[in-house]
Formats: structure tokens, C-alpha cells, sequence
């Protein structure tokens, strides 16, 4: 893609209602524009990044057996009021009604829609176990949007749902999603730790955070230093296997966040120099909550025996455009922000150092040609604009890779070939910054075989 015919609208300075790292960065990078509070418009290299993060997470969710579908964000009222839920919710559910006064809703969550469908569709043990999820927009209407998609009223959700007969069953697939959380977020070049939540009436302990470390995260969290360090499962993990143990290693030692940390635990649990206390960001949340839903409305199946039996339920949600932000706290430094290659939205930047000088012009022209052909998504710079600014324009916005060419280097037969993450420069012959471009892309697509 040539800079020049993209849509990239820039801002050299900081946004005033931006609080946080990540917004700032977003506006400034042209990913995100606000349409009202809490919601906003998604431009091209935002949307980029946003569709590659969704697409990871389809990947692992589909590894694990789960199945996709697509729910509608508008959802009638009358089963919410199956629930229980329509009165109790609160403010933050958008209620609305039709040109022929029928009570709709703006979906906040899909739990009543994906059991209303699941009961009048499956009425024999025969068919269980299975798990649906859908990738859908979604409204909560916080009383105080902030932090830009961080905390937006208007955001995309990953939501899978388990359907098992008894709480046995109910707790592989629950294993299951954990272990593809794992693999989703190391896929995007983050660290999550498991740290456990609240499960509320239910009891148990099957409810578990995601939470990713960053130095600007927004709540404290405590764990055994271990955990950090855990290789994730492997693309070869048999998901119909024994997920036990990989749970049980992540599971085993020490972590919460402040709302559930126990520091007389955590002091008897984990010794001194294992201690670690950080900021987190939470970018999914797991949770078992049997017949919550089930019961009220209705969702039995016939069990062995010929009777019915109600079915147990599990929800699964990972916040996918909240991810672009959290990846951004995660990944940034005081020029802008340093993708990681598997979401970053190109692959490398080329930046043509003297635009009209024929030599470097045609030079570039052939280097992007080549890229291309090789498989890499480029965004050509070829504006005529000073160095400065084509330098801190790439930076910004973090692509991976920059290939700077100019008169100077192709003098001596090289380009440049900076690494945005650790700021090294090297001037190669071009055919060998492609082969180490093409080796960078190939690790990262390898880890989603």
C-alpha cells in the first residue's frame, strides 16, 4: 500500500481527552476516530490491526472445537424477562422498542439469546457436548466511557458458550477454552496469567481473568513469579485429551488480582524472592455457571436414562477491541507504538528517502515489487516529505520493519533495515533484509499452524 493513496490522518500532538497511553497513541496514529462518547469509528490501520486480532482468536477457538455463528445485536426483550435478567440488569443495557412497540434491547452480553437457541434446537444428550461462540459488536452503556476502547461503550466481543450434560463434562470444556486462551494471547505477543475470579452464587472455582502484565495497567496484581515464565500449550495440543495438567500448571501457584488478593496467603504461599506484584489488564474472563440460565428458561435435553435432564452451561468471553489497546500499553515507548509481527497491520514500512531522485525512485519501486512478491504486506512511504517526519510518522504507528532507502546506501549497493522493537539499524544488501523479513513473518505464521 502507497502512503500516499492511503487514509492515515496523523496528529503530532497529544489529544487532551486521551488519559492513557494507548489512546493517545491510537488517535495519534490514525486508528480510531470518536463518533460519540464511548464509541468509535475504526479507520483503515486500526481496523487492520483489529480484524488480525479477531482472526487469532477465531483460529484458536476453532482449534479448540468450538463452532462459529452469528447472533444479531438487537435481541427481544422476552427472553431476558425468561431470565430474570431484564429488570436487574441496570442502566448500562440500551432498552428499546420497535415501530410496532415491541421491548427490543442492544445486546450487552448473549447468554439468554444463545440458550433460547440452543433449547429449541437440541433435545437429546446425543448431542452434547458442544460449544458455540460468535465474534459480534456489542453496547453497555457505562455511566463514564474512558480510556478510549479500553473502556468504550461500543465494543467487540468474543463470546463462547458450553452446552454438557453433567458438571464433569462441563469442566473439560471449560479446559478447553482455557487452554486456547493461553495460545490466543501468546499468539499476540503477550504474557497472560490466570488469576482467579469471582464466581458469585455458584460456588467453585471455575471462573478465571485474563490478565496481561503492563506498567500501566489499571488494577495491581499479585502472583508466584513462575507463571510468568510458562511456555504456552503447543499448536499440537490435543484439545480431546487430558487438559488437566497444562490447567493445573497455571493454576497451581499463587495469583490474584487486588479485589481477591490475600496478602498473609501470598506471603505464607510464595517465597520472598518469588513474589511479584505488577499492573494488569484484563483481556478475557472465563466462568462455569451450571443451570444459571438453563433452569429459568427452560434447557433440557433427554438424558440416558429418558428423562430430562438440565443442561450445564459455561460462558467465555474475550474482549477483541480491547485487545488492540491493551496490546498498545503492553508494547509502546516514547516515540509510538511496537507491534508485534503477528498483528501488526503491515508487515514492514519502505521509506524512500529522496522521492524524485530517479535512482532512488526506481531503487524503491523494485524493493516494494519484490516485498510484495515474497508475501509481505508493505506500506509504502512515498511521499515527498523531509526524512524527520517519514522516520517518526513509521515509528508511530510501529510497524515491525522499516527498509529506509536513499541515495546514500544505494551508493554502496544497501539499504537500511531498522527493527522497531529493539531500535537496531542495519545496512544490508536488500536481498538479505528480505530473507531476514521473510524468516520474521515466517515464525510468526508458523506459531498459528
Amino acid at each position: 500500500m502507497r502512503l500516499s493513496r492511503y487514509f492515515l490522518p496523523l496528529l503530532r500532538d497529544d489529544p487532551k481527552e486521551a488519559e492513557i497511553v494507548s489512546h493517545r497513541l491510537m488517535l495519534r496514529a490514525g486508528m480510531i476516530r470518536q463518533s460519540s462518547a464511548g464509541i468509535y469509528s475504526w479507520l483503515p490501520l486500526g481496523f487492520q490491526v483489529l480484524s488480525k486480532i479477531e482472526q487469532i482468536v477465531r483460529e484458536e477457538q476453532d482449534r479448540a472445537g468450538a463452532l462459529e455463528l452469528l447472533m444479531p445485536t438487537i435481541q427481544p426483550a422476552e427472553i431476558w424477562k425468561e431470565s430474570g435478567r431484564y429488570e436487574v440488569y441496570g442502566k448500562e443495557m440500551l432498552r428499546i422498542s420497535d415501530r410496532h412497540e415491541r421491548a427490543m434491547l442492544y445486546g450487552p452480553t448473549n447468554e439468554e439469546l444463545i440458550t433460547a437457541i440452543f433449547r429449541d434446537a437440541v433435545k437429546s444428550y446425543k448431542e452434547l457436548p458442544r460449544i458455540l461462540y460468535h465474534i459480534q459488536w456489542k453496547f453497555r452503556d457505562e455511566i463514564r466511557p474512558r480510556f478510549g476502547v479500553m473502556r468504550g461503550r461500543e465494543f467487540l466481543m468474543k463470546d463462547s458458550y458450553s452446552f454438557d450434560l453433567t458438571v464433569e463434562d462441563s469442566r473439560k470444556s471449560y479446559d478447553k477454552m482455557f487452554v486456547a486462551y493461553l495460545r490466543t494471547f501468546a499468539r499476540m505477543g503477550l504474557k497472560s496469567v490466570p488469576m482467579v475470579a469471582e464466581t458469585g452464587p455458584i460456588g467453585g472455582n471455575l471462573s478465571h481473568e485474563f490478565i496481561i502484565l503492563a506498567d500501566t495497567g489499571e488494577s495491581e496484581v499479585y502472583c508466584h513469579r513462575d507463571l510468568v515464565t510458562l511456555d504456552p500449550p503447543g499448536a499440537d495440543t490435543d484439545y480431546e485429551g487430558d487438559l488437566g495438567p497444562v490447567v493445573d500448571a497455571f493454576t497451581g501457584k499463587y495469583a490474584a488480582t487486588s479485589e481477591k488478593h490475600d496478602a498473609e496467603r501470598f506471603e505464607r504461599e510464595v517465597p520472598a524472592k518469588d513474589r511479584l506484584t505488577a499492573r494488569g489488564i484484563e483481556v478475557g474472563h472465563i466462568f462455569f455457571f451450571g443451570t444459571k440460565y438453563s433452569e429459568s428458561m427452560g434447557c433440557k435435553v433427554q438424558g440416558p436414562g429418558g428423562g430430562l435432564v438440565t443442561v450445564q452451561m459455561g460462558s467465555y468471553g474475550v474482549g477483541v477491541s480491547r485487545l488492540v489497546g491493551a496490546i498498545i500499553e503492553a508494547s509502546h515507548d516514547d516515540a509510538g507504538i511496537i507491534w508485534p509481527q503477528s498483528v501488526a497491520p503491515f508487515d514492514a514500512g519502505l521509506i524512500n528517502l529522496k522521492v524524485g531522485d530517479a535512482t532512488t525512485d526506481a531503487a524503491c519501486e523494485d524493493i516494494y515489487a519484490k516485498l510484495q512478491k515474497a508475501g509481505l504486506s508493505v506500506l509504502y512511504d512515498d511521499r515527498d516529505d523531509r526524512a524527520g517526519a517519514k522516520f517518526a510518522a513509521m515509528d508511530l504507528i510501529g510497524l515491525p520493519w522499516q527498509i529506509i532507502v536513499g541515495p546514500k546506501d544505494l551508493a554502496s549497493g544497501e539499504v537500511e533495515l531498522k527493527e522497531r522493537a529493539t531500535g537496531a539499524r542495519h545496512s544490508l544488501t536488500f536481498e538479505s533484509a528480505l530473507n531476514r523479513l521473510v524468516q520474521s513473518a515466517t515464525e510468526a505464521r508458523r506459531e498459528a499452524a
